[in-house]
């Protein structure tokens, strides 16, 4: 009997616009509360997007009112902020 081969999930970045694996990218979520996190486990509750490690692609993201866009809700310059620093100090620790 043939091995099956697992599919690998795949989600793209709302920055670049890449489809990457889903282990590549990082969740960006908003809570049933209305807060908006990184999500590095990828299993909070709430709607989520994904995006690029990079700051780059956030920073695209916030331009043009994607992320807004995706998760339904009005980000402000201080969670943008937090975003930033969430992103920043994930990736340096991962």
């Amino acid at each position: 009997m043939p091995v099956r081969k697992r599919k690998i999930p795949q989600r793209t970045c709302i920055g670049c616009d890449t489809v990457k694996n889903k282990k590549e990218l990082i969740r960006i979520v908003r809570t049933p509360d209305g807060e908006v996190l990184v999500d590095f486990t990828g299993k909070k509750s709430g709607r989520g997007c994904y995006i690029c490690p990079a700051l780059s692609c956030l920073e695209k993201a916030f331009h043009g009112s994607l992320l807004e866009k995706k998760l339904e809700v009005k980000i402000g310059s201080e969670a943008k902020e937090k975003l930033k620093t969430e992103l920043l100090t994930g990736i340096v620790h991962e």
